[in-house]
């Protein structure tokens, strides 16, 4: 049941859902600000709907993976299918593996795993982008609170996987960390540099 949890956990990950919804509407977001197929780019179109469904939807699928794995096999399928939905946001076998940063899916990963620990992440992550203005410093806040509310509040063992996530989430910003350096980071609502 771990390989089936596995594999529905990276497939469900997978799904670009910024670049479906921005294609629906004629946009490949792969062309716009970033590049990237995540909820802050979608919202460089100017279409906050479309921002606000990428952001669900991506943080459901990580949800829904975590939830299928532990109905397939316990909560150490859950653990494996959520890792997976993660890398599958991230790395996403339907775009040659360039995929997006992975922000909402580990919010929605953790929330499922247990919910206080999600609502946490969720509030350091608007804690840190309202308080900074940068998109990138709230979505690794809330992964760094991620590890630390999931294992106190999950277990050591998602507290390791969540503490994996977000260390190649953080490696995923590496750009963004260069330009913050520089001081050349868009800010919220600004466009992309």
């Amino acid at each position: 049941m771990q390989w089936a949890a596995l594999l529905i956990g990276y497939l469900l990950g997978s799904i670009p859902f910024g670049l479906l919804l921005t294609r629906a509407i004629g946009i490949d977001i792969r062309q716009v600000g970033s590049g990237n197929i995540g909820t802050t780019n979608v919202l460089r179109t100017g279409n906050k709907g479309l921002a606000a469904a990428t952001l669900l939807l991506d943080a459901g699928k990580g949800a829904a993976a975590v939830l299928i794995g532990r109905e397939l096999g316990g909560d150490m399928a859950g653990i494996l299918a959520g890792t997976a939905a993660f890398l599958g946001h991230l790395f996403p076998v339907w775009l040659k593996f360039r995929g997006g940063k992975g922000v909402a899916t580990i919010l929605g990963i953790t929330l499922a795993a247990a919910p206080l620990a999600g609502i946490i992440a969720l509030a350091v992550w608007l804690g840190g982008a309202l308080a900074t203005r940068y998109s990138s410093v709230g979505g690794m806040l809330a992964a760094l609170s991620c590890a630390g509310a999931g294992w106190a509040l999950a277990g050591p063992a998602w507290g390791v996987h969540l503490a994996g996530m977000a260390a190649l989430l953080i490696i995923m910003h590496r750009d963004n960390i260069a330009r913050l350096r520089a001081g050349t980071e868009s800010k919220i609502g600004q466009k992309a540099r």
